[in-house]
């Protein structure tokens, strides 16, 4: 059964510190336009302030439709479902409000000490209506660790921006920002996007470990058994082959054998 809330209960605000993971959903006001759907997954971007607000980093992506879908409406619903333990899906309902990376706001938000490499917004959350429901259908999976590729490649762009940032005021068109000025400002349905960002004095800075190790890919029990099953698909060929091999050569050094007994027996 569904239970609505008119704020977030304590217990879920702890169970919401444990999740890995959430999905962030938009729409812009046309009937013909996208509906957005997001998911959202780096390690300690979402925080909760009290039970009516919440904010999370923005992190860089090819798109930018959930911050132009808050310009134009401000309609947004966070979803989180339980991997682990017992079931249990949570949306928030809100009202949401953008701060652009360069702003005082969101550098009230987010320190250079606590800026993860790509954030570019941080997205704040009023709740008006909390939801919780079964989650029978949800499979169960376990956490391994975060994919660590997003914070790396941003990290490189981000550095071109601070190595230009010391001998030139001009963005650096190999830089986050160019990338934030060309993907980022406009919305798939033409909506705006980043509006300030990209054009910021402030020097990206982020907290990412270089050395930190990359995470291992850990297949599945199914694609270990269809490799196994293709392994054991090659051997069989491949001692098919050998074995028409040695049956080919034996052939004949048997018939060789045979011609050479016959002429031995003539001579004789």
């Amino acid at each position: 059964m569904a239970k609505f809330y008119d704020e977030i209960p304590e217990s879920l605000i702890e169970w919401i510190k444990k999740q890995h993971m959430f999905w962030v959903a938009s729409a812009l006001l046309n009937p013909d336009g996208h509906v957005n759907l997001s998911p959202e997954g780096t390690a300690d971007s979402f925080h909760v302030v009290d039970s009516h607000r919440v904010w999370y980093q923005d992190m860089t992506g090819s798109g930018v439709e959930t911050i132009s879908h808050i310009r134009e409406n401000g309609r947004i619903t966070i979803l989180f479902t339980a991997f682990e333990g017992p079931p249990r899906i949570l949306r928030l309902f809100g009202t949401g409000t953008v701060y652009e990376f360069g702003t005082q706001e969101y550098e009230s938000l987010i320190s250079p000490e606590n800026r993860k490499p790509g954030s570019r917004a941080a997205i704040i959350i009023d709740v008006y209506q909390c939801q919780t429901s079964c989650g029978y259908s949800v499979p169960i999976y376990d956490f391994v660790t975060h994919r660590t590729q997003l914070l790396r490649m941003a990290d490189m762009f981000e550095s071109r921006d601070r190595a230009s940032a010391i001998t030139s005021s001009e963005i650096n068109q190999n830089g986050l920002k160019s990338y934030w000025a060309q993907q980022n400002s406009r919305s798939v349905d033409g909506l705006p996007g980043l509006l300030t960002a990209f054009g910021s004095k402030v020097t990206p800075v982020n907290n990412f470990d270089k050395g930190v190790q990359r995470p291992k890919l850990q297949y599945s029990s199914s694609r270990k058994g269809s490799t196994q099953t293709r392994s054991s698909g090659a051997n069989l060929t491949i001692g098919f082959v050998l074995g028409a091999l040695v049956a080919t050569t034996l052939f004949y050094i048997l018939s060789a054998a045979e011609k050479f007994d016959m002429l031995t027996t003539r001579a004789h």
